[in-house]
């Protein structure tokens, strides 16, 4: 609900509207706030651009922590749709429990990885080998 909120006073103020199936997701673009980007409430992105098909910078390239490729956009925040999908009403507690907008958040290195590799958008995930590292001895 606050996802259409936002949207509907976007709509007011020259924003449009579309499904995109693809995501899952209906996209407000060309929303009017200053702070470039994307902000996925629910089953509802709302961006300041005109199109989520672009290619951005990932969360740890922008830090500094890492040189990577440019990712997707759409796919990054599908994979905030499919978070918010599963955790519903617990999702934006526990973002911003995990650090809110930041390289350290692990929804948003989540939402990274999936953007680049198609796969892991759930933030909870084990490493690979974790799971079965007491059990090697």
């Amino acid at each position: 609900m606050l996802g259409l909120l936002a949207g509907g006073i976007g709509l007011m103020v020259g924003a449009r509207v579309r499904w995109r199936p693809r995501e899952r997701a209906l996209v407000f673009e060309r929303m009017p706030w200053t702070s470039g980007g994307a902000l996925t409430l629910g089953n509802v992105i709302l961006h300041t651009g005109d199109s989520l098909d672009v290619a951005c910078p990932t969360y740890a390239h922008r830090a500094g922590h890492a040189v990577e490729p440019r990712v997707s956009l759409a796919d990054h925040e599908r994979a905030h749709v499919y978070q918010y999908m599963v955790l519903g009403p617990l999702f934006l507690p526990l973002y911003l429990l995990c650090g809110g907008v930041s390289v350290h958040n692990r929804f948003e290195r989540a939402a990274d990885r999936y953007a680049r590799w198609g796969t892991g958008w759930w933030p909870f995930a084990r490493r690979p080998g974790n799971a079965t590292e007491g059990r090697r001895r």
